[in-house]
Protein backbone atom coordinates (compact mmCIF):
# COMPACT_ATOMS: atom_id res chain seq x y z
CA UNK A 1 0.00 0.00 0.00
CA UNK A 2 1.58 3.23 -1.15
CA UNK A 3 -0.80 5.85 1.42
CA UNK A 4 0.64 7.27 4.29
CA UNK A 5 -1.36 9.67 6.82
CA UNK A 6 0.78 12.19 7.98
CA UNK A 7 -0.54 14.26 11.09
CA UNK A 8 1.25 17.31 12.31
CA UNK A 9 0.26 19.88 15.00
CA UNK A 10 -0.08 22.17 11.71
CA UNK A 11 -0.96 22.00 8.39
CA UNK A 12 -0.20 25.12 5.99
CA UNK A 13 -2.18 24.69 2.97
CA UNK A 14 -1.30 27.39 0.27
CA UNK A 15 -1.33 31.07 1.06
CA UNK A 16 0.35 30.86 4.40
CA UNK A 17 -2.56 32.02 6.28
CA UNK A 18 -4.31 29.44 5.25
CA UNK A 19 -4.08 26.56 8.42
CA UNK A 20 -5.47 23.93 9.58
CA UNK A 21 -4.43 23.09 13.63
CA UNK A 22 -4.07 19.29 13.94
CA UNK A 23 -4.18 18.40 10.89
CA UNK A 24 -3.48 16.31 8.62
CA UNK A 25 -2.75 15.00 4.69
CA UNK A 26 -3.26 12.26 2.90
CA UNK A 27 -0.64 11.07 0.36
CA UNK A 28 -1.63 7.96 -2.13
CA UNK A 29 1.28 6.94 -5.08
CA UNK A 30 2.68 10.55 -5.12
CA UNK A 31 -0.64 12.51 -4.98
CA UNK A 32 -2.00 14.29 -2.18
CA UNK A 33 -5.49 12.65 -2.08
CA UNK A 34 -7.44 14.49 1.46
CA UNK A 35 -6.38 17.43 3.54
CA UNK A 36 -8.07 18.36 7.11
CA UNK A 37 -7.96 17.88 9.97
CA UNK A 38 -5.88 15.06 11.94
CA UNK A 39 -9.26 13.91 13.54
CA UNK A 40 -11.46 13.76 10.20
CA UNK A 41 -8.83 12.06 7.94
CA UNK A 42 -8.10 9.55 10.74
CA UNK A 43 -11.28 8.69 10.39
CA UNK A 44 -11.69 7.65 7.01
CA UNK A 45 -8.94 6.02 6.19
CA UNK A 46 -8.70 2.03 6.27
CA UNK A 47 -6.48 0.30 9.24
CA UNK A 48 -3.53 -0.63 7.02
CA UNK A 49 -2.34 2.91 6.01
CA UNK A 50 1.11 3.89 7.27
CA UNK A 51 0.53 7.02 9.46
CA UNK A 52 3.14 9.03 10.06
CA UNK A 53 2.74 11.42 13.20
CA UNK A 54 4.77 14.70 13.72
CA UNK A 55 4.10 16.39 17.22
CA UNK A 56 5.14 19.91 17.03
CA UNK A 57 6.14 20.13 13.73
CA UNK A 58 4.30 21.91 10.71
CA UNK A 59 3.54 20.37 7.48
CA UNK A 60 3.75 22.74 4.25
CA UNK A 61 4.17 23.11 0.82
CA UNK A 62 7.50 21.53 -0.81
CA UNK A 63 9.98 24.98 -0.98
CA UNK A 64 10.80 26.25 -4.52
CA UNK A 65 13.65 27.41 -5.48
CA UNK A 66 13.60 29.66 -8.93
CA UNK A 67 16.84 30.19 -9.79
CA UNK A 68 19.48 27.70 -9.12
CA UNK A 69 22.89 26.82 -11.06
CA UNK A 70 23.61 22.97 -10.56
CA UNK A 71 26.55 23.13 -12.44
CA UNK A 72 27.85 26.15 -10.52
CA UNK A 73 30.28 24.83 -7.34
CA UNK A 74 29.19 28.04 -5.46
CA UNK A 75 33.82 28.32 -4.69
CA UNK A 76 35.40 31.50 -5.82
CA UNK A 77 35.98 30.61 -9.06
CA UNK A 78 32.94 28.66 -10.67
CA UNK A 79 33.23 29.53 -14.42
CA UNK A 80 36.71 27.58 -14.22
CA UNK A 81 35.24 25.25 -12.19
CA UNK A 82 32.34 24.41 -14.68
CA UNK A 83 34.75 24.85 -17.93
CA UNK A 84 36.99 22.50 -16.70
CA UNK A 85 35.02 19.63 -15.51
CA UNK A 86 35.04 16.49 -17.33
CA UNK A 87 31.06 15.71 -18.68
CA UNK A 88 30.68 12.51 -15.30
CA UNK A 89 32.59 14.27 -13.00
CA UNK A 90 30.50 17.39 -13.81
CA UNK A 91 26.82 15.29 -13.83
CA UNK A 92 28.15 13.53 -10.52
CA UNK A 93 28.58 16.66 -9.04
CA UNK A 94 25.43 18.53 -10.15
CA UNK A 95 23.83 15.23 -8.34
CA UNK A 96 25.32 15.33 -5.19
CA UNK A 97 24.08 19.34 -5.14
CA UNK A 98 20.56 18.27 -5.82
CA UNK A 99 20.18 16.19 -2.58
CA UNK A 100 21.84 18.69 -0.74
CA UNK A 101 18.75 21.25 -2.15
CA UNK A 102 16.33 18.49 -1.62
CA UNK A 103 17.22 17.57 1.71
CA UNK A 104 16.67 21.72 2.33
CA UNK A 105 13.11 21.30 1.81
CA UNK A 106 13.28 22.16 -2.05
CA UNK A 107 11.20 19.84 -4.13
CA UNK A 108 11.36 22.17 -7.00
CA UNK A 109 14.30 23.92 -8.69
CA UNK A 110 14.53 26.13 -11.86
CA UNK A 111 18.05 25.93 -13.39
CA UNK A 112 18.80 28.96 -15.14
CA UNK A 113 22.33 28.01 -17.13
CA UNK A 114 24.28 25.09 -17.33
CA UNK A 115 27.14 23.17 -19.54
CA UNK A 116 26.14 21.20 -22.07
CA UNK A 117 22.20 20.46 -20.84
CA UNK A 118 23.21 17.70 -18.24
CA UNK A 119 20.43 19.26 -16.03
CA UNK A 120 18.58 17.45 -18.74
CA UNK A 121 20.30 13.69 -18.08
CA UNK A 122 19.86 14.60 -14.23
CA UNK A 123 15.98 15.73 -14.66
CA UNK A 124 14.94 12.52 -16.01
CA UNK A 125 17.07 10.80 -13.65
CA UNK A 126 15.10 12.70 -10.61
CA UNK A 127 12.16 11.86 -11.99
CA UNK A 128 12.52 8.08 -12.53
CA UNK A 129 14.02 7.85 -8.95
CA UNK A 130 17.24 6.91 -9.83
CA UNK A 131 18.53 10.13 -7.84
CA UNK A 132 17.91 12.10 -5.15
CA UNK A 133 16.91 15.63 -5.72
CA UNK A 134 14.15 18.00 -6.15
CA UNK A 135 11.75 18.30 -9.66
CA UNK A 136 14.12 20.65 -12.40
CA UNK A 137 13.10 23.34 -14.55
CA UNK A 138 16.10 23.44 -17.13
CA UNK A 139 16.89 26.46 -18.95
CA UNK A 140 20.02 24.99 -20.45
CA UNK A 141 22.59 27.22 -21.86
CA UNK A 142 21.89 31.13 -21.70
CA UNK A 143 21.01 33.08 -24.54
CA UNK A 144 24.22 35.59 -24.34
CA UNK A 145 26.49 38.08 -26.64
CA UNK A 146 29.60 35.37 -27.40
CA UNK A 147 32.35 36.40 -24.69
CA UNK A 148 29.40 37.98 -22.54
CA UNK A 149 27.86 37.20 -19.37
CA UNK A 150 28.04 33.39 -18.86
CA UNK A 151 29.33 33.30 -22.91
CA UNK A 152 31.50 30.06 -21.48
CA UNK A 153 28.21 27.91 -20.92
CA UNK A 154 27.44 27.89 -25.18
CA UNK A 155 24.82 30.18 -25.69
CA UNK A 156 26.06 33.22 -27.50
CA UNK A 157 24.45 34.77 -29.98
CA UNK A 158 25.09 37.71 -32.48
CA UNK A 159 22.26 38.01 -35.40
CA UNK A 160 18.45 37.33 -35.30
CA UNK A 161 18.87 33.82 -36.98
CA UNK A 162 21.84 33.19 -34.26
CA UNK A 163 18.88 33.80 -31.99
CA UNK A 164 16.17 30.86 -33.75
CA UNK A 165 19.08 28.50 -33.69
CA UNK A 166 19.68 28.74 -30.34
CA UNK A 167 16.50 28.54 -29.06
CA UNK A 168 15.26 25.80 -31.40
CA UNK A 169 18.55 24.05 -29.65
CA UNK A 170 17.14 24.68 -26.50
CA UNK A 171 13.90 23.53 -27.13
CA UNK A 172 15.00 20.36 -28.87
CA UNK A 173 17.35 19.28 -25.88
CA UNK A 174 14.31 19.28 -24.21
CA UNK A 175 14.16 23.11 -22.40
CA UNK A 176 11.49 24.04 -19.95
CA UNK A 177 12.03 27.79 -20.53
CA UNK A 178 14.76 30.38 -22.35
CA UNK A 179 16.87 31.81 -19.95
CA UNK A 180 18.39 35.27 -21.60
CA UNK A 181 21.47 37.40 -20.21
CA UNK A 182 19.79 40.58 -20.93
CA UNK A 183 22.80 42.52 -18.93
CA UNK A 184 26.16 42.14 -17.77
CA UNK A 185 27.00 40.58 -14.49
CA UNK A 186 30.01 40.29 -12.15
CA UNK A 187 30.31 36.42 -12.68
CA UNK A 188 32.24 36.70 -16.60
CA UNK A 189 36.03 38.23 -16.44
CA UNK A 190 35.88 40.76 -18.93
CA UNK A 191 32.22 40.43 -19.84
CA UNK A 192 29.49 43.69 -20.00
CA UNK A 193 29.26 45.61 -16.62
CA UNK A 194 26.14 44.58 -14.93
CA UNK A 195 24.12 47.61 -15.85
CA UNK A 196 25.05 47.52 -19.69
CA UNK A 197 22.64 45.83 -21.77
CA UNK A 198 23.62 43.03 -24.09
CA UNK A 199 20.66 42.87 -26.24
CA UNK A 200 18.12 45.72 -28.15
CA UNK A 201 14.49 45.92 -27.28
CA UNK A 202 13.81 44.61 -30.57
CA UNK A 203 15.94 41.53 -30.18
CA UNK A 204 14.16 40.43 -26.84
CA UNK A 205 11.22 40.55 -28.22
CA UNK A 206 12.18 38.46 -31.06
CA UNK A 207 13.84 36.00 -28.12
CA UNK A 208 9.98 36.04 -26.39
CA UNK A 209 7.95 35.80 -29.26
CA UNK A 210 10.69 32.83 -30.57
CA UNK A 211 10.59 30.99 -27.09
CA UNK A 212 6.95 31.04 -27.01
CA UNK A 213 7.15 29.54 -30.60
CA UNK A 214 8.11 26.59 -28.85
CA UNK A 215 5.68 26.53 -26.19
CA UNK A 216 8.40 28.37 -23.86
CA UNK A 217 8.42 31.73 -21.79
CA UNK A 218 11.63 33.31 -20.96
CA UNK A 219 13.38 34.36 -17.46
CA UNK A 220 15.69 37.58 -17.91
CA UNK A 221 18.56 38.08 -16.11
CA UNK A 222 18.39 41.83 -16.07
CA UNK A 223 20.68 43.97 -13.57
CA UNK A 224 20.47 47.37 -15.58
CA UNK A 225 17.81 49.72 -15.18
CA UNK A 226 17.69 50.17 -19.33
CA UNK A 227 17.32 46.16 -20.07
CA UNK A 228 14.52 45.87 -17.15
CA UNK A 229 12.72 48.50 -19.20
CA UNK A 230 13.14 46.33 -22.64
CA UNK A 231 12.49 43.11 -21.01
CA UNK A 232 9.14 44.23 -19.49
CA UNK A 233 8.55 45.86 -22.80
CA UNK A 234 9.82 42.75 -24.51
CA UNK A 235 7.22 40.57 -22.83
CA UNK A 236 9.22 38.49 -20.46
CA UNK A 237 7.93 36.33 -17.42
CA UNK A 238 10.24 36.89 -15.12
CA UNK A 239 12.71 39.34 -14.05
CA UNK A 240 16.02 37.75 -12.55
CA UNK A 241 18.08 40.29 -10.21
CA UNK A 242 16.33 43.22 -11.18
CA UNK A 243 18.76 45.65 -9.30
CA UNK A 244 18.04 48.61 -11.38
CA UNK A 245 21.70 49.35 -11.71
CA UNK A 246 23.15 52.37 -13.64
CA UNK A 247 26.81 53.41 -14.37
CA UNK A 248 26.05 55.78 -11.59
CA UNK A 249 24.63 53.69 -8.91
CA UNK A 250 21.19 52.64 -8.38
CA UNK A 251 17.82 54.40 -10.69
CA UNK A 252 14.82 53.03 -9.46
CA UNK A 253 11.85 53.59 -11.89
CA UNK A 254 8.48 53.49 -10.76
CA UNK A 255 6.72 53.44 -14.04
CA UNK A 256 8.51 50.72 -15.20
CA UNK A 257 7.68 48.95 -11.93
CA UNK A 258 3.90 49.36 -12.89
CA UNK A 259 3.91 48.07 -15.92
CA UNK A 260 6.14 44.85 -14.13
CA UNK A 261 2.96 44.95 -12.45
CA UNK A 262 0.49 45.18 -14.75
CA UNK A 263 2.07 42.75 -17.02
CA UNK A 264 2.07 40.18 -14.36
CA UNK A 265 5.80 39.95 -14.19
CA UNK A 266 7.66 37.90 -11.34
CA UNK A 267 10.59 39.54 -9.60
CA UNK A 268 13.60 37.12 -8.50
CA UNK A 269 15.89 39.14 -6.38
CA UNK A 270 18.15 36.34 -6.53
CA UNK A 271 19.73 36.74 -2.91
CA UNK A 272 21.80 34.01 -1.29
CA UNK A 273 22.08 32.77 2.31
CA UNK A 274 25.27 34.56 2.92
CA UNK A 275 23.71 38.12 2.17
CA UNK A 276 25.07 39.62 5.69
CA UNK A 277 28.81 38.90 4.49
CA UNK A 278 27.17 40.91 0.88
CA UNK A 279 25.18 43.65 2.13
CA UNK A 280 28.89 44.68 4.25
CA UNK A 281 30.93 44.49 0.79
CA UNK A 282 28.32 46.86 -0.65
CA UNK A 283 28.65 49.18 1.78
CA UNK A 284 25.96 50.73 4.58
CA UNK A 285 25.17 53.08 1.85
CA UNK A 286 24.49 50.84 -1.65
CA UNK A 287 23.06 48.50 1.02
CA UNK A 288 20.13 50.40 2.29
CA UNK A 289 19.68 51.50 -1.19
CA UNK A 290 18.84 48.37 -2.58
CA UNK A 291 16.82 47.75 0.61
CA UNK A 292 14.87 50.79 -0.30
CA UNK A 293 13.97 49.72 -3.78
CA UNK A 294 12.74 45.97 -2.44
CA UNK A 295 10.73 47.69 -0.28
CA UNK A 296 9.35 50.27 -2.71
CA UNK A 297 8.36 47.55 -5.51
CA UNK A 298 6.74 45.59 -2.40
CA UNK A 299 4.48 48.37 -1.41
CA UNK A 300 3.51 48.76 -5.22
CA UNK A 301 2.77 45.77 -5.52
CA UNK A 302 5.87 43.84 -7.30
CA UNK A 303 5.06 39.61 -6.45
CA UNK A 304 8.35 38.28 -5.92
CA UNK A 305 9.56 35.15 -5.85
CA UNK A 306 12.01 32.80 -4.56
CA UNK A 307 15.56 32.01 -5.47
CA UNK A 308 19.24 31.86 -4.65
CA UNK A 309 21.41 31.74 -7.29
CA UNK A 310 22.60 28.71 -5.65
CA UNK A 311 26.18 27.62 -7.38
CA UNK A 312 27.63 31.78 -7.83
CA UNK A 313 30.39 32.31 -5.41
CA UNK A 314 29.13 32.03 -2.13
CA UNK A 315 25.62 31.00 -2.67
CA UNK A 316 25.30 27.45 -0.89
CA UNK A 317 23.26 24.73 -2.39
CA UNK A 318 22.04 23.94 1.40
CA UNK A 319 20.97 27.42 2.71
CA UNK A 320 17.80 28.24 1.42
CA UNK A 321 16.66 29.72 4.02
CA UNK A 322 19.01 31.93 4.72
CA UNK A 323 17.82 33.79 1.41
CA UNK A 324 14.11 33.99 3.04
CA UNK A 325 15.46 35.47 6.07
CA UNK A 326 17.16 38.43 3.83
CA UNK A 327 13.45 39.36 3.21
CA UNK A 328 12.26 38.74 6.50
CA UNK A 329 14.67 41.77 8.03
CA UNK A 330 13.55 44.10 5.39
CA UNK A 331 9.72 43.39 7.06
CA UNK A 332 8.34 41.07 4.90
CA UNK A 333 6.29 38.98 7.39
CA UNK A 334 6.77 35.09 7.65
CA UNK A 335 3.83 34.66 5.40
CA UNK A 336 4.94 36.73 3.05
CA UNK A 337 8.17 34.94 3.23
CA UNK A 338 6.65 31.53 2.62
CA UNK A 339 4.24 32.41 -0.20
CA UNK A 340 7.37 33.68 -2.09
CA UNK A 341 8.83 29.91 -1.57
CA UNK A 342 5.78 28.34 -2.84
CA UNK A 343 1.89 29.67 -4.41
CA UNK A 344 3.74 32.74 -5.68
CA UNK A 345 6.78 30.61 -6.97
CA UNK A 346 4.69 27.79 -8.87
CA UNK A 347 2.84 30.12 -10.41
CA UNK A 348 5.47 32.20 -11.71
CA UNK A 349 6.79 29.12 -13.20
CA UNK A 350 3.26 28.29 -14.33
CA UNK A 351 3.08 25.06 -12.31
CA UNK A 352 -0.28 23.54 -11.76
CA UNK A 353 0.40 20.97 -9.85
CA UNK A 354 2.63 21.99 -6.77
CA UNK A 355 3.15 24.89 -4.66
CA UNK A 356 0.17 24.25 -2.43
CA UNK A 357 -2.04 20.89 -0.34
CA UNK A 358 -4.60 20.43 -2.00
CA UNK A 359 -6.03 17.10 -3.39
CA UNK A 360 -5.31 16.19 -7.03
CA UNK A 361 -1.63 17.77 -6.94
CA UNK A 362 1.78 16.60 -6.57
CA UNK A 363 2.65 14.99 -3.14
CA UNK A 364 5.59 17.49 -2.68
CA UNK A 365 5.79 18.39 0.98
CA UNK A 366 8.05 19.46 3.95
CA UNK A 367 7.45 19.00 7.54
CA UNK A 368 9.57 20.75 10.04
CA UNK A 369 10.32 21.29 14.02
CA UNK A 370 8.26 23.99 14.79
CA UNK A 371 5.91 26.82 13.18
CA UNK A 372 7.73 28.89 10.60
CA UNK A 373 4.84 31.33 10.50
CA UNK A 374 6.60 32.54 14.23
CA UNK A 375 9.87 31.87 13.20
CA UNK A 376 11.46 30.83 9.77
CA UNK A 377 14.03 29.40 11.49
CA UNK A 378 11.93 26.28 11.70
CA UNK A 379 12.37 25.55 8.12
CA UNK A 380 15.77 24.61 8.86
CA UNK A 381 14.67 21.69 11.33
CA UNK A 382 13.64 19.42 8.22
CA UNK A 383 12.23 15.91 9.62
CA UNK A 384 10.46 14.69 6.70
CA UNK A 385 10.45 15.49 2.69
CA UNK A 386 8.35 14.01 0.54
CA UNK A 387 8.96 14.75 -2.93
CA UNK A 388 6.07 13.47 -5.68
CA UNK A 389 5.16 10.97 -2.95
CA UNK A 390 8.54 9.74 -2.51
CA UNK A 391 9.54 9.96 1.06
CA UNK A 392 13.11 11.20 0.91
CA UNK A 393 15.65 10.26 3.92
CA UNK A 394 17.08 13.53 4.74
Amino acid sequence: MNKVLITADLVLTGHADQEIRDGAVLVDAGVITAVGTAAELAATVEPGVRRLHCPGATVLPGLIDCHVHLAFDAGPDPVRAVAEAAPDELAAAMADRAGQLLAAGVTTVRDLGDRDALTIELRASIASGRTAGPRILAATAPLTLPGGHCGFLGGGVTTDDDIRRQIARNAAAGADLIKVMASGGALTPGGPRMWESQFTRAQLRLIVEEAARHGLEVAAHAHGTAAIADCVEAGVRTLEHCSWRTADGVTYDPEVTRRIIENDIAVCRCISGDWQLFLQQLGPDRAESMATVIRDMREAGVRFIAGTDAGVPGARFGDYVGMLEFFASLDFTPADVLDMATVNAARALGLTDTGALRPGLRADLLVVDGNPLHDLAALRRVRHVFMNGRHESV
